[in-house]
């Protein structure tokens, strides 16, 4: 294995990074910030839900990988003849030693603590001592494997808050990954409707439930019907906002919605648009996010 490691501009990256996938039969091509790590460094990337404060960095460093030495000094040349004099450059031509990728990828990830008694462990971890709820759950194409803390704190309100009539029949609106939905199984939950427009979403959370031997209803939008008594929403505050009429339409007489992907400056927000339907406040904090919860009285 090669690896080509390039140069360029903000305007040209894209070009380059094309040619280099599409006609010069690179493995893989990866972006980053030429000034990474020094006083020119700055963020690409804004907040959930705001617009990114520009489209790429003036300076980038790309890294392509090649089966051979001779396509990746092929590669070199034909990208410096087509974008040499827009101000690419090769900053290097190296091979690459042999590694074990798959237990390089298992290794950056650790079973995560929801509680003493509750973790998330990936497949190939031994469970922690003293654990007594597991979700098996590897990192896959969908959101959610519990090392986030709006996941972390839809986890832990599942783990010590709902009373068992709470989880009659619960809703995962967004499931992403399914962690929320198996996580209200492993607390007890018997119905689950677990609901995402990503049919990649649909089908990890299938497989993550039969991992973990637990029973739901996966499947798009409209599979969710009528009232729940718990609703869970771990998505971003401008769709939960959009979303509001429905998801509160979906809460039973004494159940609970439980939404996350909030920023704590966003809480006002979320009140107001949930402010005609349910009293929705905050329950939890943790890194700059929020959990916020309603119940709706009975009767109403």
């Amino acid at each position: 294995m090669f690896e080509l490691v390039l140069r360029a501009p903000a305007g040209v990256v894209e070009q380059v990074s094309d040619l280099l996938m599409d006609d010069l039969d690179a493995l893989s091509v990866s972006v980053e910030d030429a000034d990474a790590d020094s006083p020119a460094e700055r963020a690409l990337f804004g907040e959930p839900g705001m617009p990114a404060p520009a489209a790429g960095w003036e300076r980038s460093t790309l890294k392509a990988l090649f089966e051979t030495e001779v396509v990746a000094e092929r590669a070199a040349t034909l990208v410096l003849a087509h974008h040499g004099d827009d101000g690419v450059h090769v900053q290097a031509l190296q091979p690459l030693a042999e590694q074990d990728w798959v237990r390089l990828t298992q290794s950056q990830f650790a079973p995560v603590e929801i509680t003493k008694s509750f973790w998330v462990v990936p497949s190939w971890h031994e469970v922690p001592a003293g654990a007594t709820h597991v979700m098996r759950l590897d990192p896959g194409l969908a959101f959610g494997t519990g090392t986030h803390p709006t996941t972390r704190m839809c986890l832990r309100w599942l783990a010590t808050n709902p009373a068992a009539s709470e989880l009659a029949r619960v809703l995962d609106y967004g499931c992403g990954s399914g962690i929320l939905a198996i996580g209200a199984a492993l607390m007890g939950a018997q119905t689950i409707d677990a609901v995402d427009i990503d049919a990649a979403a649909v089908a990890a959370t299938r497989d993550n439930a039969a991992r973990n031997g637990v029973t739901l209803a996966p499947g798009p939008p409209d599979r969710a019907q009528g009232a729940y008594s718990l609703v869970l929403a771990n998505i971003l505050a401008t769709p939960l906002k959009l979303l509001a009429p429905l998801l509160a339409g979906h809460v039973a007489p004494g159940g609970r919605l439980v939404m996350a992907g909030i920023l704590e400056r966003q809480a006002e927000e979320l009140t107001a648009a949930y402010a005609p339907w349910l009293d929705v406040r905050v329950a939890d904090r943790e890194d700059g996010w929020i959990l916020m919860t309603a119940q709706r009285p009975l009767g109403v």
